[in-house]
């Protein structure tokens, strides 16, 4: 769907500044954190995403969960200064997330392919 806005700018125009209010509204921004944050922990694919971080993003996630959890239980959001931009909001476990699921579809057909011996005949 995204392809389909992207070719369209008459539609990207009207699209971009819709989708930067949702975000807004969500206010998942307001307390520090970026959208990758709000994934659950539940699956294994997330949790060996998690430990193909970097250790430096790794450490920058758990820091913004901490302080959102320390936020939500004081009823206060962050400082303006403090809450996260939309230019600093890019997806970060998304794309190991991705590459693990086609490695786990790989492996899946590896698995399931059928090798089948050639019969050599002797003429």
């Amino acid at each position: 769907m995204t392809k389909f806005i992207a070719k369209r700018p008459w539609l990207k125009r009207w699209i971009v500044p819709l989708a930067n209010w949702y975000a807004d509204a969500a206010g998942y921004r307001k307390l520090g954190l970026r959208a990758d944050d709000l994934i659950p922990e539940d699956s294994d694919t997330v949790m060996l995403a998690l430990k193909r971080l970097p250790p430096n993003e790794a450490y920058d996630r758990v820091f913004r969960l901490r302080r959102a959890f320390q936020c939500s239980l004081s009823h206060q959001l962050l400082p303006k200064d403090q809450q996260t931009n939309p230019e600093d909001d890019y997806l970060y476990l998304t794309p190991y997330i991705k590459e693990i699921e086609a490695e786990s579809r790989e492996r899946g057909d590896l698995e399931a392919m059928i090798v089948h011996r050639r019969n050599q005949n002797k003429s």
